[in-house]
């Protein structure tokens, strides 16, 4: 079964990793990927969302027209930064790999695993 796993976390965290920090941090994602893929967990790989102020929020206004807005929905503190999506046999296993996501272990991040709805 296929599961996604949002990465969320704090952008002014994330933002305020020195260089260092981030050259340690990409070498450890390059990890947790050559392992979960190799194990034959990652369904389709992942995506790093760009800074939320890039985002646009569509919903409908008055009149049936749509309305849209700069930057995400609500004013969040914590915004999720990435989609990874997992193929895992059950929700316990996706859990157990969600765990291992290097800004989980690291504390800068927080990890919510979804099921994907069946196609069709």
């Amino acid at each position: 079964m296929k599961y996604a796993m949002l990465v969320c976390g704090d952008m002014s965290v994330w933002e305020a990793r020195v260089a260092a920090e981030a050259e340690r941090d990409g070498q450890e994602l390059g990890a947790w990927f050559g392992r979960w893929g190799a194990a034959g967990k990652l369904a389709e790989g992942g995506a790093e969302l760009q800074h939320p102020r890039t985002a646009r929020t569509v919903r409908p206004g008055a009149n049936g027209e749509l309305s849209v807005h700069d930057g995400p929905y609500m004013e969040l503190k914590e915004v999720v930064g990435g989609v990874v999506l997992l193929e895992a046999d059950d929700l316990d296993e996706a859990i157990s790999i969600a765990a291992t996501w290097p800004g989980v272990v690291n504390g800068i991040a927080t990890v919510e695993v979804r099921p994907l709805q069946p196609a069709g």
